[in-house]
């Protein structure tokens, strides 16, 4: 049996590796369900069996604290039960299943929130049927395009060694007409996507950032400068790009931070994919649960959440957020607005918000 540890979490640039697997026992009925069985046994794993993925009650652990940590590096491999897709707009009609949970451990992640009780890391293994529900919708939608957004709930890119799911939903695309893929990642780990055939209808997008928030809020991501290296990969692989630039965090030395972030991105791509090239911008922004939730779970992170300092703003769903004040928000989208156009000048950046 291994041994379970409790260190830090660090930069990652090793491929993701549970310390704990667990089956829900109909998973293995499928071929990538027996895939994964056999790789975690390779990888001399600890293999547990589930009644459900959505119920994992056994975690090892003295305090909530310890728990949280493992459930990060706990896998459980099930069957996707209910195939009717989640809303995903302004930016897809759908949110397509692929995987729930995250390895990283963002401080600020929105997942802290909406996965709270259940960190743990959930692929699904029944892809043929979620891909002939995505079929449907596509046809109920024709002669629209559909898009489908596969990075809701988790980094399907961090993930790709273990189910290969993600190049079976670009590949699907590719054959699709009518239908697109989009996600984000801040994972390097691309290689496998590199020779999928996705005809131009995956828009694979970057979660990037000044290298300060990267190293101090973003423990168990791929680094600065290996994100940058794979959106040059997946830009000569012909792939359309886009970037996410969040959340965008007011601190020392912010200007020098985004200015190199996009001279940088600048001179990595090749000139093809600047012609169709997306940003999408997202201040920092937290709800009093989100401060509540992280504070426990990293109390020695370096996150300003001053509520005194933050500007409070109703969400669409009666939740209020702590967001920065307009002044501080005018700055950071003005600045780097302007260092996008003066780099990219035909890219188009979808929103700030």
């Amino acid at each position: 049996m291994s041994t379970i540890t409790l260190e830090r979490p660090v930069r990652s640039t090793a491929e993701f590796v549970p310390e704990l697997v667990y089956f829900e026992p109909a998973a293995l009925d499928y071929p990538k369900g027996q895939r994964i069985h056999e790789w975690a046994k390779s990888q001399g794993l600890e293999i547990r069996v589930t009644s459900s993925h959505n119920r994992i009650t056994n975690l090892p652990g003295e305090s909530e604290l310890e728990k949280y940590r493992i459930a990060k590096r706990t896998l459980v491999v099930g069957i996707r039960k209910t195939l009717d897709f989640d809303q995903s707009k302004p930016s897809a009609e759908y949110a397509i299943p692929i995987a729930t949970g995250c390895m990283g451990h963002c401080h600020y992640c929105y997942l802290q929130t909406t996965l709270g009780a259940k960190p743990y890391i959930r692929v699904y293994v029944n892809t043929d049927d979620i891909l002939r529900k995505a079929k449907q919708y596509i046809d109920e939608r024709a002669p629209e395009i559909t898009r489908f957004e596969a990075a809701c709930t988790s980094d399907p890119v961090g993930l790709e060694h273990i189910s290969g799911s993600l190049k079976e939903y670009i590949e699907f695309m590719g054959r699709e007409p009518l239908g697109r893929l989009r996600f984000v990642t801040k994972y390097h780990h691309v290689e496998p996507l590199l020779d999928a055939k996705h005809n131009g209808h995956t828009r694979f997008r970057f979660s990037v950032n000044a290298d300060y928030v990267i190293k101090n809020f973003e423990p168990s991501t791929s680094a600065f400068a290996d994100r940058i290296d794979a959106a040059g990969k997946v830009a000569r692989a012909g792939y359309p790009l886009g970037f996410i630039i969040a959340p965008i965090i007011w601190h020392d030395g912010w200007e020098k931070g985004y200015a190199e972030l996009l001279e940088k991105l600048h001179d990595t791509l090749p000139p093809e994919a600047t012609r169709d090239l997306t940003f999408e911008m997202i201040q920092h922004r937290f709800t009093k649960t989100a401060k509540r939730i992280i504070e426990q779970r990293y109390p020695k992170t370096k996150l300003e959440m001053d509520e005194e300092k933050r500007k409070y703003k109703w969400g669409r769903w009666g939740q209020g957020k702590y967001v920065y004040p307009d002044e501080q928000a005018t700055a950071l989208r003005e600045f780097i607005t302007e260092h996008i156009f003066e780099k990219f000048p035909d890219a188009k950046i979808e929103y700030f918000t």
